[in-house]
């Protein structure tokens, strides 16, 4: 396999700052030489106190007017329950014609703590969700090129159905998954792959990049994008501490399961002791052991780094991060 050029990106997290500091920090993000930036598409946050969810849509379009260079994302958005795939193939088309060439879908099949409360529907099972995701990808792809689309699936429709402002060339979709199906799906369907760290390294070796590959029969043009947990800060103890706002990404899925509210969610969280919600996170004040433990995912052969750092100072993070850990970065594996 031969690895794409190595990218480095900034996480967004809506879930955690509102939306014009979150411009900020997205802007220093580009000013500091970073290659992409993604925000997360929530509408509520994992955690009731602190959280916030600005709406990921109209934060791109200020972003990308405040922005000139970097690739510009969803991680991850679904178009299946809050938004009708026709409304995100039309979103996208949009964000496509302003800035060209620098904007992607990345799409998921959804988390109940977002699409239910939002819409009061009973989450359905996996095969319902992600019968209805590929579905809608089906739908968006084809209102892209086709005019006067008529669509009869299962679960959406369309009548004579035309997106009138369109790109030049389709805005790249990145599939996101934890699993399998959804694995192999990326590799058939998808411009790119997103998935997040700090799972067990069996779930990378053994099922997401072996069904992956399997998806991509065909050798094509494709990014490999994961998103890193890292907290790193010359203080390793305040880097360890930053984690604590972040402590539901450690529950295990029977934990969390069809919880939606973030009250209950946070209660959860903050019972875990630091060292629980710290496990799902690359925690050093060591710029050459951070780039050993980074450089792991790449040996894997990821080639798109989106890095998420969980603590309240950003611009700390993305000044430390540009100075200390990128230049690392792009001289290992460049």
């Amino acid at each position: 396999m031969n690895r794409a050029p190595l990218q480095l990106g900034y996480k967004a997290s809506s879930e955690q700052f509102g939306p014009r500091e979150l411009l900020d920090y997205a802007v220093l993000a580009e000013t500091m030489g970073l290659d992409s930036v993604w925000i997360s598409d929530h509408f509520q946050p994992w955690r009731h106190t602190g959280g916030h969810a600005p709406f990921s849509l109209a934060w791109l379009g200020a972003l990308g007017a405040r922005t000139s260079r970097v690739l510009i994302g969803t991680s991850v958005l679904t178009p299946t329950f809050r938004y009708h795939p026709s409304i995100v193939a039309q979103a996208f088309a949009t964000l496509g014609v302003m800035f060209p060439g620098r904007i992607a879908l990345g799409a998921g099949t959804g988390e109940s703590l977002n699409e239910a409360p939002a819409s009061g529907l009973q989450w359905p099972e996996q095969k319902e969700r992600t019968a209805r995701f590929k579905e809608a990808l089906d739908l968006i792809r084809r209102l892209w090129i086709e005019e006067q689309l008529t669509y009869e699936g299962t679960f959406y429709r369309t009548v004579n159905a035309t997106i009138y402002d369109r790109p030049e060339l389709p805005v790249p979709i990145y599939i996101a998954a934890a699993g399998p199906v959804m694995a192999k799906f990326a590799g058939e369907r998808g411009d790119g792959f997103i998935c997040t760290s700090g799972k067990p390294w069996e779930l990378y070796t053994q099922t997401l990049l072996p069904n992956l590959q399997t998806g991509l029969a065909t050798p094509r043009a494709f990014d490999r994008m994961i998103e890193i947990k890292l907290s790193f800060d010359t203080d390793r103890d305040r880097a360890l501490q930053d984690t604590r706002f972040w402590g539901a990404l450690a529950l295990r899925p029977e934990e969390k399961l069809n919880i939606e509210d973030p009250l209950e969610m946070e209660r959860l969280a903050d019972a875990l002791p630091v060292e629980r919600a710290a496990s799902r996170w690359i925690v050093s004040n060591d710029a050459d052991e951070a780039v050993h433990r980074i450089g792991q995912y790449v040996k894997l052969g990821f080639n798109h780094l989106v890095f998420h750092a969980p603590g309240p100072d950003q611009r700390r993070f993305l000044h430390l991060f540009g100075e200390q850990l990128a230049p690392r970065l792009r001289a290992a594996f460049g």
